[in-house]
C-alpha cells in the first residue's frame, strides 16, 4: 500500500503529517472480480482434476471405458485426450485472464520477469522430467486401468519431491504470472496450489490402495 503524506505548519510545535487515503493505492486495486475470464479459469482450475479423478476411479471400478474401447491401453490414450484437452482449455483461458486483468506496476521490475521466467523454466522442467520417469500410461493414470508400474519410481524428479508435476505445473502458473505483471495471475497460482493440494487428498490415498490391493493378490 503507497500513502501520500503532506505536511502542514501548525504554527505552534512540529509540523502535522497528514495522509491523503484518497491517493492509496490498496493492494488488491490491480484485481478485477467482475472478470468473465478470472472465473472461467478457476472453474476449469476445480474442474479438471475433479473430472479425471472421478473418471479414473469409475473406470477402475467399473472398467467400462476398457469394454466400449477394447482394450486398457486404448482406455488410457482416450484419459490422456481428455486430461490434455481440458489442460489446454485451462492454460488458454489462464493467458486470456492475464491479458484482461490489470498490470501491476510494482511488478515491472528486471527481477521480477527474470525470477517469473526461472519459476516457469524449473516448473516445466519437473512436468517434462516427470513424465519421462512415469511413462506415457504411468503419467496418465493407467494405474486405475490396470497399467500398474513395476516398482515405485525413485529418480529425478521424484527423489527430490512426492508430486514434482503438480508443483511444476503450479510454478508454470506463478512464472507466467510474475512474467505478465499481474497481480491476479499470482492469486490464482496460490488458488491452483490449494487446488492441488486438496486433489492429492484424495487421489494418493486411492492410488496407494490400488497398488497395496496388488500387493495382496500377489
Amino acid at each position: 500500500m503507497t500513502l501520500q503524506t503532506t505536511r502542514k505548519p501548525t504554527g505552534c510545535c512540529d509540523d502535522v503529517v497528514f495522509v491523503d487515503v484518497s491517493k492509496m493505492e490498496w493492494p488488491l486495486h490491480f484485481f478485477v472480480l467482475a472478470d468473465f475470464n478470472l472465473w472461467i479459469t478457476i472453474c476449469f482450475i476445480i474442474f479438471n482434476p475433479l473430472v479425471w479423478n472421478v473418471v479414473a476411479r469409475w473406470e477402475y471400478r467399473n472398467g467400462g471405458i476398457r469394454k466400449v474401447l477394447g482394450g486398457k491401453k486404448r482406455g488410457v490414450i482416450l484419459m490422456a485426450i481428455l486430461i490434455l484437452s481440458l489442460g489446454v482449455l485451462r492454460d488458454w483461458m489462464f493467458k486470456l485472464m492475464l491479458d484482461s486483468q490489470p498490470k501491476w506496476p510494482r511488478l515491472y521490475e528486471n527481477r521480477i520477469l527474470w525470477s517469473g521466467y526461472a519459476s516457469m523454466w524449473i516448473g516445466t522442467t519437473l512436468v517434462f522430467s516427470s513424465f519421462y520417469s512415469l511413462g506415457f500410461y504411468g503419467t496418465f493414470l493407467g494405474d486405475y486401468f490396470g497399467i500398474l508400474l513395476d516398482e515405485r519410481v525413485t529418480s529425478f524428479p521424484f527423489n527430490i519431491l512426492d508430486n514434482p508435476m503438480y508443483v511444476g505445473s503450479t510454478l508454470n502458473f506463478l512464472g507466467a504470472a510474475l512474467v505478465n505483471a499481474s497481480q491476479t495471475g499470482i492469486l490464482v497460482s496460490m488458488f491452483v496450489a490449494i487446488a492441488y493440494r486438496i486433489t492429492l487428498m484424495y487421489e494418493g490415498p486411492f492410488t496407494e490402495y490400488i497398488y497395496s490391493r496388488r500387493t495382496k493378490e500377489r
